[in-house]
Parts: C-alpha cells; sequence; structure tokens
C-alpha cells in the first residue's frame, strides 16, 4: 500500500524493490544488513516503512510479506532460518529500529486498522485507556482521508508484527502448518523472553555513539481535545528515575519502555476484540458522564474534520470476530510467560522503606503486568470465545488457554514435593489473592464451559478430554476452597466501605501505562474482590455463586449426561463384534484375500473404534469422579438424578422415547431431545413401510449384487404375477406354502410408524419375491462357509447346493405349518 509521508522514492528505495524480484530471499536478507550498516538514518528512514510491510505484509492483506506464519524449518530450512537471523531482538532489523528511535522519526499508522473498539472510541474523539494511544493521535487536514497514530519507529515496527496475527492474507497454503513450529511463533517467543526477560534485566539496544544511550519516546501534545476512561497518572519509570542519583546506574530505567511498548501492542491487537453490548457495559459511570459533557461542549461548535455521530461510530467495528486456532495458541504462549514472567519477582524487602530505593522499574511490571494489562481484556476475549466457539474438538485451544491462566503455580520456580506416591498437588494458600482478584476467571467461565458442555457429544473422546481436563484441574486440593472462600468475600456485606454506587473502583485499565503510581496498598480482601468483579462486569452484576443451588444443579445435569454417554459407551462396545465380523468379511470380499491383514482389514477398524471407546469411558469416569470431589456430589444424588431424568428403562424394557412436547401437528422435540437423539441416547422407534425392494442399499450390503437382483426380482415378477397371485389364492398347502414366501407376514402384522405421523401407511398386498437377501454380505459369508465345511468331508458343490435347497424346504414346510396354524387361532 502506499507510503502517504514519504513524497518520492529514494534511489535506495527502488534499488531494494528490484532485489526483491531478480535475488533469493537470503541474498536479500544479507543486502538489507549491508544497507542497514553502511547508510546513515536519513536514508534508511525512507525505506523502513517499505521493508516492515514487505517483512510482514500490508494492512489491506494485498502484499502477503515474507508470510512468517507459514515458514517452518521442515519446509523452508535456509528461509527460515535467515528470516529468524534477520528479525532476531539483535538482528539487523532492531538494528535499523534504533538507529531510527536515536533521531526520532515518527510513521503514520491508520486508525481504521485497529481493533474495532479502539477505532470507534478514537473516530468519537474517546481516548482509550491504555496509554499506547496517548498524544498519537493525528487528525488529517481539510479534506484528508482518516485519522493516523503517530508513532516511533519501535511501536510501528511491533504494530505490524502484531497485526500480522490477525491479518487475512491471500495465501492459500497447500500442507499441513504447525503453529508452534512456525517462524512467527517462535519470534513472539524470542520477543517475550528478551523484553520480559525472567532473569537480569532488559538488555540495553546497541547505539552508534559509544556510550550513547537511545532516547525513550518523549511526550506530545495531543492535537485535539480527548475525553479518556479514567485518571491518567504520572509515569513511574518517570517517578523512579527522578528519585534515582544517577540514570545510568540502572540501563533498564531508560529501556523499560521498550517491554511497557511491545506488550501493551500484543495486548491490544490481539486481545481488544469485543461486542458492542460488552463495549456498552465496560463503560463505568464517570466515563458516561464525562463522554457525555464532551458530546455537550461540541454539540455548539464546528469542527475542520467531520465527527461521526455516536450510534454510527459504535456499530462501524460490529464486523464478526472469529479468532483462529492459532490466534489462541500465540496468546497461551503470552499468558505463560506473563506468568513465568511475574513468578520470577524477586521478595520484598523485609522493611518496607527499603522498598522504594531498591525496586527496579522491571521488578515493578513484574508486580502490575498481569492485573494491569491482561486480566480485564483476556477476561472479555474468553468470555467471547466460550459463547461463539463452534462445539468441536477446536475448542481445546481456547480451554487450555484458559487453564493456563487459571494455574500460575504451574509456571513458579518451587520445585514440587517428591513422594513414594503421586498425588495431586495441593495449591498453595499464597494464590489465594490471585483467585480471588481473578474469581470470575474461575467462577463465570466455569459456568460457561459448563453450558457448553452439556451441549456437545460426549461420546466423542476428544470432547470427553476437555470435560476431563476442566474437572482435574478444578479438582486440585485446596483450589475449590479458595474459590468458595472469595465468593464468601465478594457476598459479604459493606459494613464500613461506603455503597458500591457511590465508589469508584481501581480497575486494571485505570491508570494507562502500567508505568503509572502504583494505587494505594488495599487490605480489605472484600474490597478488592468486590472491584474485581464490579469493574469486569458492571456496577449492576447479579453474581452467581458457582456452589450455589442453580449451578450445582447444572453440574448434576452434566453429570447425568456423562452417565449417559458412559452407557451409549458401552453399548457401542458390545456391539463390537458383529460389527468386526462384517466388516472383516467386507474387506475380503472388495479387496481380496492378500489385503486381510492390510490396512483396510475390519479388525483394524475396530482396534481403533474399541480404543476411542475405552479412552472416552476413561475421561468420563475421571470426569465424573473429581466433579463429585469438587462440588461434594454422593452416589445417592447420582442415583436419584439418573432415575429422574429418564435414563432408566421403561416397563416394557425399551427406551423411552426422546423429550418432546405433544402439539396439534404430532410430536416436537425439545432442545433435550435433540441432544439425546444426536449422542445415541434415545431414539423413535421407526421402521421402513415402504416397498422392502427400494430401501437404500446398506452397509451390509453389496451395492452391484443389490441392483442385480432387483432387475431379476423384477423380470419375475412381470412375467409369473398371474401364476404367483392364483396360487396364492388356493386354500391348500400350497397355498399356505406360496403365501410365506411370495408375501411379506411382517409388514402386514407389524404397524409401526413415526409417532409424527397420524396416518398408517398403506401395506404392499401383491405377492412377490425378492433375491435381496443373496446381496447381504452375512449370507454370503454363511454360503461360503458352508461350502468350505463341505469341501472338507468330500461333497461338491452341486452335492452341497441340492443339500442346502433340501434342507430349506423342509425348514418352510415346518414354518408353513406352524404359520398358518397360528393364523388359524387368531381367527
Amino acid at each position: 500500500m502506499a507510503i502517504p509521508h514519504l513524497q518520492q522514492p529514494s534511489f535506495l528505495l527502488a534499488s531494494l524493490k528490484t532485489d526483491c524480484v531478480n535475488k533469493p530471499f537470503v541474498q536479500r536478507c544479507h543486502d538489507l544488513e549491508i544497507v542497514i550498516e553502511d547508510f546513515p538514518a536519513k536514508e534508511l528512514h525512507s525505506i523502513f516503512p517499505w521493508l516492515v510491510e514487505s517483512v510482514f505484509g500490508s494492512l489491506d492483506g494485498i502484499i502477503i510479506g515474507w508470510n512468517l506464519r507459514c515458514l517452518q524449518a521442515r519446509s523452508n530450512p535456509t528461509e527460515y532460518s535467515a528470516a529468524l537471523d534477520f528479525l532476531d531482538p539483535s538482528g539487523p532489523m532492531m538494528k535499523l529500529v534504533y538507529k531510527l528511535q536515536a533521531e526520532e522519526y515518527r510513521y503514520d499508522f491508520p486508525v481504521s486498522y485497529l481493533p474495532g473498539p479502539v477505532k470507534a472510541s478514537i473516530q468519537e474523539r474517546v481516548l482509550p485507556e491504555c496509554s499506547l494511544y496517548h498524544n498519537k493521535v493525528q487528525f488529517p487536514p481539510s479534506g484528508g482521508l482518516g485519522l493516523n497514530l503517530v508513532l516511533n519507529p519501535f511501536e510501528y515496527y511491533m504494530f505490524y508484527f502484531a497485526i500480522s496475527l490477525i491479518a487475512q492474507r491471500n495465501s492459500p497454503t497447500t500442507h499441513h502448518i504447525s503453529t508452534s513450529n512456525s517462524a512467527y511463533f517462535i519470534l513472539v517467543d524470542t520477543y517475550l523472553k528478551w523484553f520480559l526477560p525472567t532473569e537480569g534485566s532488559v538488555l540495553p539496544p546497541p547505539s552508534s555513539n559509544p556510550g550513547g544511550t537511545i532516547p525513550s519516546p518523549t511526550p506530545r501534545s495531543p492535537a485535539v481535545p480527548f475525553t479518556s476512561y479514567g485518571m491518567h497518572h504520572s509515569s513511574l519509570l518517570k517517578r523512579h528515575i527522578a528519585h534515582q542519583p544517577s540514570v545510568n546506574a540502572d540501563p533498564a530505567s531508560q529501556e523499560i519502555w521498550r517491554s511497557e511498548t511491545m506488550l501493551q501492542v500484543f495486548v491490544e491487537m490481539w486481545l481488544h476484540h469485543y461486542s458492542l453490548e460488552m463495549y456498552q457495559k465496560l463503560q463505568s459511570p464517570h466515563v458516561k458522564l464525562e463522554f457525555l459533557h464532551y458530546r455537550l461542549s461540541i454539540s455548539s461548535t464546528h469542527h475542520s474534520s467531520p465527527v461521526q455521530s455516536g450510534y454510527q461510530a459504535l456499530h462501524a467495528y460490529q464486523e464478526s470476530f472469529k479468532p483462529t486456532e492459532e490466534h489462541v495458541l500465540v496468546i497461551r504462549l503470552l499468558v505463560k510467560h506473563l506468568h513465568t514472567f511475574t513468578n520470577s519477582l524477586k521478595p520484598e524487602p523485609v522493611s518496607p522503606s527499603a522498598h522504594s530505593h531498591t525496586a527496579s522499574p522491571l521488578e515493578e511490571f513484574k508486580r502490575v503486568v498481569i492485573p494491569r494489562f491482561v486480566q480485564q481484556k483476556l477476561y472479555v476475549f474468553l468470555q467471547h470465545c466460550f459463547g461463539h466457539w463452534p462445539l468441536d474438538a477446536s475448542f481445546r485451544a481456547v480451554l487450555e488457554m484458559w487453564l493456563s491462566y487459571l494455574q500460575p503455580w504451574r509456571y513458579a520456580p518451587e520445585k514440587p514435593i517428591q513422594c513414594a506416591e503421586p498425588q495431586p498437588r495441593s495449591v498453595s494458600e499464597k494464590w489465594a489473592p490471585f483467585i480471588q482478584e481473578n474469581l470470575l476467571m474461575y467462577t463465570k467461565l466455569f459456568v460457561g464451559f459448563l453450558n457448553r458442555a452439556i451441549r456437545t457429544d460426549l461420546v466423542s473422546p476428544k470432547n470427553a478430554l476437555m470435560v476431563f481436563r476442566v474437572a482435574k484441574v478444578f479438582a486440585q486440593p485446596n483450589l475449590a476452597e479458595m474459590i468458595q472462600k472469595g465468593e464468601q468475600l465478594f457476598l459479604e456485606p459493606e459494613l464500613v466501605i461506603p455503597h458500591r454506587q457511590h465508589r469508584i473502583f481501581m480497575t486494571p485499565s485505570l491508570g494507562g501505562s502500567f508505568l503509572s503510581l502504583r494505587p494505594p496498598t488495599i487490605t480489605d480482601a472484600s474490597f478488592k474482590v468486590k472491584s474485581h468483579v464490579y469493574s469486569l462486569e458492571g456496577q449492576d452484576f447479579q453474581y452467581k455463586q458457582m456452589f450455589g443451588t442453580e449451578i450445582r444443579n447444572l453440574v448434576l445435569r452434566l453429570a447425568q449426561l456423562i452417565g449417559q454417554a458412559q452407557q451409549t459407551a458401552k453399548s457401542m462396545s458390545d456391539n463390537s463384534a458383529e460389527t468386526m465380523a462384517s466388516q472383516s468379511f467386507l474387506s475380503w470380499f472388495r479387496f481380496g484375500p492378500s489385503e486381510i491383514n492390510g490396512s483396510y482389514t475390519g479388525n483394524d477398524l475396530d482396534e481403533i473404534g474399541q480404543d476411542s471407546i475405552k479412552k472416552t469411558d476413561e475421561y468420563l469416569e475421571k470426569a465424573l469422579e473429581y466433579l463429585c470431589q469438587i462440588f461434594r456430589l454422593n452416589e445417592a444424588q447420582l442415583s436419584q438424578l439418573m432415575m429422574n431424568c429418564g435414563a432408566a428403562q421403561d416397563k416394557n424394557g425399551k427406551k423411552q422415547l426422546p423429550d418432546c412436547i405433544r402439539s396439534k401437528d404430532g410430536l416436537i422435540l425439545t432442545p433435550l431431545g435433540r441432544y439425546q437423539i444426536i449422542n445415541g441416547l434415545r431414539r423413535f422407534d421407526v421402521e421402513y413401510h415402504g416397498d422392502p425392494e427400494l430401501q437404500p442399499i446398506r452397509s451390509y450390503e453389496s451395492a452391484t449384487l443389490v441392483r442385480l437382483l432387483f432387475q431379476l426380482s423384477t423380470v419375475i415378477n412381470q412375467r409369473f404375477a398371474d401364476q404367483m397371485e392364483r396360487h396364492c389364492s388356493r386354500d391348500d398347502f400350497i397355498g399356505s406354502f406360496c403365501r410365506y414366501h411370495l408375501t411379506n407376514p411382517s409388514l402386514v402384522e407389524k404397524a409401526k410408524h413415526s409417532p409424527l405421523v397420524k396416518q398408517k401407511p398403506r401395506h404392499i398386498q401383491q405377492p412377490r419375491i425378492s433375491l435381496r437377501f443373496l446381496a447381504s454380505y452375512r449370507t454370503l459369508l454363511s454360503l461360503f462357509m458352508i461350502y468350505f465345511i463341505a469341501s472338507w468331508f468330500c461333497i461338491g458343490p452341486v452335492a452341497c447346493t441340492f443339500i442346502i435347497l433340501l434342507g430349506y424346504f423342509t425348514y418352510a414346510v415346518i414354518m408353513t405349518f406352524f404359520t398358518e396354524r397360528r393364523k388359524t387361532h387368531q381367527h
């Protein structure tokens, strides 16, 4: 896309564009490294926007760039290594960034490509709460096309790098891509470890002047007045530096802004997506009042640039946001690293007075990074995923990302105690503050998962595994008790603290930068929990207790569905022997005896099915055990629930019908009834009542034989229709014998029909012969076995055929006699 702030491309830029077409990738990287080393910042300034776009692709998706998300060492090892070396935090690209940073160049980034809520806020002249946007919005002159953010080189580079994860590129992939092995995923991990180190300080950037430093961004005055999301305090970094006797004594105090900037960009680009309803709910009362005053103040004035109406601005970003599995996996990587980064915080000194003089900016960052940066936006992002993600196994990525956030102790440096028998590791009491300050992450999202679980096919081993994973995490010793304690703190009456409607809660988003002044220490644990809940869900939020009656009933409902899914899995396992036999012969019939031990055998297919059924049963059994531990359920409650919900059989020993509502048009399935049918828990007892010869070809039949035998039967029935009718009308034994073979008694006697159909179908009474039974693999297998066994006794095919016909004739005579006798007694 065009670079608006460049007047004319330099000769260097034109030369590099030509090299992109004529030179191989590795050679281009090498040439770029030489250019960055040799040319001054003034020349490099003109090529920087083009270079960033050529690496990460254009914002409009037309230019693909290096396609880092699909670049892997297995498929393209040379290009993979060259790209990682060039984009490494100490590589040529970052050297270019720091070179331009020293000269304080600025670059424009269109606001229209920011996440929807941010774009709508800026267009409405409401400054977002993130300090990343402060003093950077530039309105176009009269007749301009749109708003821009004026960014320094490091910010500009990180914006492009982060947004390339969610940008849709016109790059169809022809092979399977492993996200965790892509160059983009590796670079995210590298940047996190470099700029958010768990040991030591952030390494200072290289400087072209010996002993010199790269200045941190200086604040710029806003071009137009903005209202904002709350109060913006002075930077903690500036306060920290001002109190130090020597700035050079702590290099991290100069360069900590890179860590802040990178993390802010990642969070804003990857997590700042939500619906209009959530956008409106997150607006606190004082922000709404502030915004109202601003709208009234500008209602009578005229501006050079048109301002969108509030309604249009809020609806401008309502395009459907559908995060991909790759997107979620990268966020999980971010969450895991932030837990490791936070847990590397050094213990606070015993003397409180020594803290302000000894703690470095990086240590301060570790202390507040999750509540100030991640908590709110990650919660909203997870809520969106829980409510909109398809009900399939791909939800596992979202689930694991959520569980990673819920378990910061997994990323703590402390080592587990070695014991003879491995036991579940108890959650230490030191994590109680984290659990209380993230209460909704545990409780409300757990309820959201329950609502998803009861709508999924629990017979599927992948879905059963997800239920098992969640139950196992929440069943960790001491975790449920700490969650319950957090709920009790939230529900405590406010005796001393003023009413919440007259209180401004300190939300994670208030204060802008993480380096803002830290809020005063709050000793009231109840106030902390209430502040967390109301800041995320609004002042009028009605909290549902995770261990209350309503959620407990939901858990019991899930337990009942788990029991039904186990019964279904067991019934599938019991019926596997017959399936194995038919599938084995099917493989032999299709592929010949040489393939019986190959990959097409029914035995192999059955073993795969058996393994899946076994895994499903194991996962569900353990999940049920964990749920009983968490919510203190007992066997008597589960048995009563199974009985009440209709898992038992009716008086006739048959399964009940699916849950329905009777109407004038027949029975209508309820949502529960649809779930029961989808999971095979219940079914309507419906039989086919049309022409038996025209039934769909079954999996146990040979399609070719069915068609050939149908044609043969049709010819016989048409040619001998009169004779068959005449013989079936006789009253003697011959008539009975013909009626037994040429009519279908079961079709007349069994009048089962769908409960949705009020009229019985008309039955076929015309005598006919049907040879379709000879197309069944089971029949063919039986005949084959008979001929095979007969050959052991030296009985030839002709003699064996005669014996089979004689035996069947005897059987038919006996059955004809008993059939006529039963009809006589019925009349």
